[in-house]
């Protein structure tokens, strides 16, 4: 099989300039590139630049998946959304990694050598672009479960010791955004892991939808050039811009606004929490016995009411059989053991089996000399002889 790789950028904040499509342009002729992203798939070679430098000069996320079970994801965000303080609990040197420029943070989340080689061998890559980008406004608003995700996504894989103390757990991990969701699939992260971790997770603060209504409060601390400045990008037919500063300035006013949480929170070491996804994983067999449990029973009832009802008028069944015998063809006679052995089934529901061995003999007079017939009886385990 050939190696197959998948890249996808996207241009979030700012859309490209031409003299930007025509450098990504000389890198490659084939891919797909308009203002807003860079699209390519690669089944020999790979992309002949660093998607590191790409992401530094041009894009704001960046996806790639090869089907040799390894995928990225990448996002870029504005130095001044995250203090580095806040972010360097989280780093991890292979899965989650944290770079700085002098105007961006640019985070890697990362999965190498995956055992699920159905997944790699069948999916192409598209798709995840759209699953995943949405996190980077998760981030905007100072969200940190998706960091927290990736730590985890190390802490299951074995890449840290068991003395390891995991960050400061986010509100709202045990209630995953869709982004979030997929952000865990894409990165394979253990369930009973992810489930171990959610009870030392608060709900997510239930005063944000509150404080969006105090934006005179928060208009109040904008200076006049400051919201002329927003004006004018709008005037200048970059609203798309000036959107996003506004929701990321507000995101970070209510940010503010939030108590600082417990020093006294417990951390959890890896061992613990492997500990707890033991637990978890007890939990979860369990339930999926029950459920399953549940399914067969609800399967059994619909097909008890389903021979009952085919019981109902057994004179017409035994007619529509016997019809199908007289075909004297090959599919005729298939048709009329399906059916004889779900009338089998019928009077071993409400009658028993030897009612059908007696109803199936008396059949069988007019019908004995058919071997073709009776073979076919005989393998479906209908007839001894």
């Amino acid at each position: 099989m050939s190696e197959y790789q998948y890249y996808e950028f996207a241009a979030i904040d700012q859309p490209l300039t031409r003299a930007e499509m025509a450098q990504l342009r000389a890198v490659s002729t084939r891919a797909e590139i308009t203002p807003s992203g860079f699209v390519n798939h690669y089944e020999w070679g790979g992309l002949k630049a660093d998607p590191a430098d790409w992401m530094r000069r041009y894009f704001d996320a960046f996806v790639y998946t090869a089907n040799w079970c390894s995928c990225q994801l990448a996002l870029r965000l504005p130095l001044a959304t995250f203090p580095k303080a806040e972010l360097k609990p989280f780093a991890v040197r292979h899965t989650l990694t944290i770079e700085a420029d002098d105007e961006y943070w640019v985070i890697n989340w990362s999965l190498d050598e995956s055992e699920n080689y159905d997944r790699f061998s069948t999916e192409d890559g598209s798709g995840w672009m759209r699953r995943l980008a949405p996190l980077r406004d998760e981030l905007l608003r100072g969200d940190l479960r998706p960091l927290y995700l990736g730590w985890l996504a190390a802490a299951a894989r074995d890449e840290l010791g068991n003395d390891a103390l995991e960050p400061e757990v986010p509100p709202g991990l045990s209630e995953l955004s869709p982004p979030q969701q997929a952000l865990a699939d894409f990165l394979e992260i253990d369930p009973d892991m992810l489930a171990a971790t959610m009870a030392g997770s608060s709900r997510v603060a239930q005063d944000d939808v509150a404080q969006a209504g105090h934006i005179d409060a928060w208009l109040s601390e904008w200076s006049r050039d400051e919201m002329a400045a927003v004006l004018k990008l709008i005037a200048q037919d970059q609203g798309q811009v000036a959107e996003r500063q506004v929701r990321s300035r507000h995101a970070a006013w209510l940010k503010a606004q939030r108590p600082s949480p417990a020093a006294s929170a417990v951390r959890r070491s890896v061992s613990q929490l492997r500990e707890l996804a033991q637990s978890a994983s007890g939990v979860r067999v369990e339930r999926e016995a029950q459920e399953r449990a549940k399914q067969e029973a609800e399967r059994r009832q619909q097909r008890e009411a389903v021979l009952r009802l085919l019981m109902a008028d057994m004179d017409k069944r035994w007619a529509a059989i016997d019809a199908q015998a007289q075909r004297g063809s090959a599919s005729g006679y298939e048709q009329a053991v399906r059916a004889l052995a779900e009338l089998a089934d019928g009077y071993a529901l409400t009658s028993g089996p030897k009612e059908f061995d007696r109803a199936l003999r008396r059949w069988l007079v007019r019908h004995a000399t058919r071997g073709a017939l009776m073979r076919r009886l005989t393998e479906a385990g209908l007839w001894s002889g």
